[in-house]
Parts: structure tokens; sequence; C-alpha cells
């Protein structure tokens, strides 16, 4: 077992110890569909130009929840755009050195290096504490209405940029954020370009068959069907033709697994890291290049 699959597994150990009974989905797995929810959900991106926090509130069929985005660099309207989806628990608002934030360590603290402006989107339930986070997720919908309003957030940003500018966004995101960005594209396509890092398609077999699985509640467990029916999201996915996706993954994760993720991307050109999940997230510099490649390709 090489150190990239030591690491992921024993993520995943530590992390069902820390759940408890607190377990994804160990509670109610009654939700709508990711497309309902996000034609439902109302939420106003204002104006982005300027670097600055926005703080806003989304009405949801979960009901009024906070999300928010920060303008990290902002170059004008004649330059591209990078929308950031941050993954699962992080602090994308926290620049401090030790914090637990890709967003600073693949773009704040390069931030020169990208003739764009960056921002980062918030996604719900992830400015409060870990035991409050952990809670929200014992139940299916509020965990898809997290995804669903970073989607439609995303698409109010796209929104508002393309009100003011005619230069590339790019929607970008890594895990948790990896899935908000195929799920935009899967429902909006109207970004000029997708990288998902270390994300794929087929979300379901995230809680039912990776090494991921382990936070899984039994309830979920004991219905996979209904997990995969609610989750899984490759058939609408697929039906997008544009070649507008450049997909990055982990050839060791254990929890987007290569082999079943990679089949989200048929057609489309997958790079890969020489990580696993844990490892793939501290590859700052890997990313950052990969990022980097497709923002000059595109035209400007």
């Amino acid at each position: 077992m090489n150190k990239h699959i030591f690491l992921d597994r024993l993520t995943a150990r530590i992390g069902a110890l820390a759940a408890g009974k607190k377990k994804f989905f160990s509670e109610s797995l009654d939700s709508p569909s990711f497309e309902e929810l996000v034609r439902a959900i109302g939420v106003d991106a204002g104006n982005p130009a300027g670097e600055a926090i926005h703080e806003l509130t989304a009405t949801t069929p979960s009901g009024v929840t906070g999300t928010a985005y920060r303008v990290a660099q902002w170059l004008g309207w004649e330059h591209p755009t990078i929308i950031y989806h941050h993954g699962n628990n992080e602090r994308p608002f926290d620049f401090r050195k030790p914090a637990k934030n890709t967003f600073l360590h693949v773009f704040v603290r390069a931030r020169k290096d990208f003739a764009a402006n960056l921002i980062v989107v918030r996604a719900p339930y992830h400015d409060g504490s870990l035991k409050e986070y952990k809670e929200k997720m014992t139940g299916l919908q509020p965990f898809m209405t997290m995804l669903a309003t970073s989607v439609a957030l995303n698409e109010a940003l796209v929104r508002a940029i393309r009100a003011h500018s005619d230069q590339p966004v790019i929607t970008c995101g890594i895990s948790l954020g990896g899935w908000a960005t195929n799920l935009h594209r899967s429902l909006y396509n109207s970004s000029t370009a997708y990288v998902p890092v270390m994300a794929g398609t087929f979300l379901g077999e995230l809680f039912l068959q990776s090494a991921y699985s382990r936070l899984t509640g039994k309830l979920a467990l004991e219905h996979p069907e209904q997990i995969r029916q609610r989750l899984n999201f490759s058939e609408a996915f697929g039906r997008v033709a544009a070649a507008n996706v450049f997909p990055l993954l982990a050839r060791h994760d254990q929890f987007i697994e290569f082999d079943i993720q990679s089949r989200s991307y048929e057609g489309h050109p997958v790079a890969v890291l020489e990580n696993g999940h844990v490892t793939g997230a501290l590859n700052a510099g890997g990313i950052r290049d990969f990022v980097l490649q497709v923002l000059n390709k595109l035209p400007q």
C-alpha cells in the first residue's frame, strides 16, 4: 500500500470515528432532485467588481441559508474570471498560514501568475463549527441544497460578469467544489470552461463504495439505489456536447476513485495527478499549473 492510499484510508477511519452517529444521511434520505433544488433557489450575486467579501442570503426549499463569495483579485472586466469552489469543510476566506484552504494555496499565494479575476464561493454551512456542519449532513436534502446553492450562486456570478464582460469565465473546484463545477455544467453550461479537480459525476459512489463510505450512515447504505438516483448525474452531464471540461483526477484517490469517476468524462481528455485525495489536495503546485494551462488555452 503506497502512502497516498494509506493516508486516504486513514483519513476515512479517523473521520468515521469523529462523526460517531452523525454520519452522512443517517437520519433522512428525502430530497428533491438537484435540478428541482437549483431551479427553486434564489440568490443575487450583486456586482463582483472590486476586491471584497460578499455575504449573501439564499432562499431554498429547505429555508433561508447563508452563502458568500470573496473577490481576492480584481483586475477588471477586460480580464478573464476564475470562479473557484472549495472542498469539504474548508474555510475559503481564511488566509492565515495554517488555514485549511486550497484557494489560498493554489491561487492567492500565486495570484501574480494569474492574469485573471479570482473569486471563491463559500458553500452554505462552511462559516460555522464542524459540529453544526455534521448535524446538517445527517439529512440528504441539506447536503444536496448545499451543492445546489453553490451552483445557483455560480450561475448568478456568471450572469453578473457577462453583463459587463465578454472575457472567458472558468468555473473550477476541488472535491466538493468539483462536484459543484460539474453540476453547473450539467444544468447551465454557461461558463466558458470547467475545471473539476478530484470529482466526477457518480457522486453516489463516493458515499456507497469508496473508502469514504465509512462516513455514510447505515440508513443510506441500506438504500443504495435511492442514493444513486439522487446523487449521480452522469446522464445530465453527458448530454452537454461542448468540449469545455478539463478534469484533473488523482490516480490513487480512494474517495474519488479513478476507475469509476474517469468514466464521467468519456470523450474528454483526463489529466492525472500521481496522488491520492489527501496528497492531491496538498499538491497546490500541480493543481495551479493545470488551471493555468487551461486559462492560457482560452481565447482572450
